[in-house]
């Protein structure tokens, strides 16, 4: 489904991505784990257009790579970035308006699918984003992307700063994705969530891939755990 391979990255002079390569197949969530500096984000970015990078990047056969963002999302790819990125002066339901392309009618998600997911969304529908907490932010930002009908989700950290329980409810929510047929390439620094929900698990060191496998094997490989995640 997303193939990449050797992908290299800079940002002026400095090299980040070191001939990353790997592979998401259809219906599976994949954790994309690493230290604060690997080059997890900036391989999200990549792939969507954000920064310039050489290497192969394929969807579905096709290259993308040299495509801009919007081009890339049209596809089929949805990012959901680090900072949220919602429209603060926006209402709830307006923000996810924004997240449709075009009427398409044979689209897997409604507005009645987010706010049943989120009831708190559901309550807070024609509230100004801006006034949103956290958690509430996190989940707007993932039901917008949803809203565009991706076969593909790329998420940026989506526990960072999230209460225990909002973590455990976006981990149920990333279930429902996979249930739904979509797939998920989860960027994450909580190692817990990763290994909860993931089908394959990707460590990422100085910009390349140093590990690949199931969360089980990773649990087994506590000289892996340390070398490459532990502070």
């Amino acid at each position: 489904m997303l193939k990449v391979d050797n992908l290299q990255a800079y940002y002026g002079k400095s090299h980040v991505l070191h001939g990353a390569s790997f592979e998401v197949h259809p219906g599976e969530i994949v954790a994309l784990l690493g230290r604060n500096g690997s080059g997890r984000s900036t391989t999200a970015k990549s792939i969507m257009g954000m920064v310039e990078c050489q290497g192969s990047i394929e969807w579905k056969g096709q290259p993308i790579q040299g495509l801009k963002p919007f081009e890339v999302a049209h596809k089929g790819i949805g990012y959901v970035p680090e900072n949220r990125d919602i429209f603060p002066s926006l209402t709830v339901h307006q923000n996810l308006l924004l997240g449709q392309k075009g009427r398409n009618t044979r689209a897997r998600w409604s507005f009645e699918d987010m706010y049943q997911m989120f009831p708190r969304l559901k309550e807070r529908e024609h509230t100004e984003a801006g006034v949103l907490s956290g958690g509430e932010q996190q989940m707007l930002t993932l039901c917008r992307t949803l809203m565009g009908d991706p076969d593909l989700i790329i998420i940026d950290e989506p526990t960072e700063g999230l209460a225990p329980k909002i973590v455990e409810l976006v981990g149920e929510y990333l279930k429902k994705l996979k249930d739904r047929g979509i797939s998920v390439l989860l960027i994450e620094q909580k190692l817990t969530i990763a290994m909860a929900i993931s089908n394959r698990v990707l460590i990422m060191g100085h910009g390349s891939i140093v590990f690949t496998g199931t969360p089980e094997s990773l649990r087994q490989d506590a000289a892996v755990r340390k070398e490459w995640l532990e502070v």
